[in-house]
């Protein structure tokens, strides 16, 4: 997938070099947020960005009893407070800032963490919370061309 963003990126360097500064940053602001919505809409899906179910969530007592925990796996992290995009003249980056960074990471490269401070830890299964898609790659090309073209 390297090879891929690197030839996306050797694709969209000559044409973004004739944009204005101003410019460059609104389009990188309308892919960004774009790519937000499509990584918050993945998230929602619990799929990795190969394609694959996430691995469920480990089941307790407290999920089995009717009305404890209703919400669903990264409801609070898919939220635009949490899953930010950041622009500016050179580029753009979609992802987790702060603490909520800590927290993603562990998830999503399945991280061993406490469960809550000073509690046991636990060794979370991997979740790709971030990445791009081959839909994901197309829909930067088109946004980049129906920006250049007016």
């Amino acid at each position: 997938m390297a090879d891929d963003l690197r030839a996306l990126e050797d694709w969209a360097t000559p044409l973004l070099s004739a944009l204005t500064v101003p410019k460059r940053r609104a389009l990188a602001r309308t892919i960004g947020q774009a790519l937000r919505r499509e990584q918050a809409a993945r998230i929602a899906g619990q799929r990795n960005p190969d394609g694959s179910a996430y691995e469920p969530r480990k089941t307790t007592q407290a999920r089995l009893q009717k009305g404890k925990i209703r919400r669903s796996m990264f409801e609070k992290l898919r939220a635009a407070r949490h899953l930010k995009v950041q622009t500016d003249e050179e580029g753009v980056a979609v992802g987790f800032f702060g603490r909520t960074a800590r927290i993603a990471r562990v998830h999503h490269f399945g991280l061993r963490d406490l469960v809550q401070p000073g509690g046991p830890s636990y060794q979370y299964p991997a979740r790709g919370l971030l990445g791009l898609t081959y839909a994901e790659r197309e829909l930067i090309k088109d946004l980049l061309l129906k920006h250049l073209a007016g």
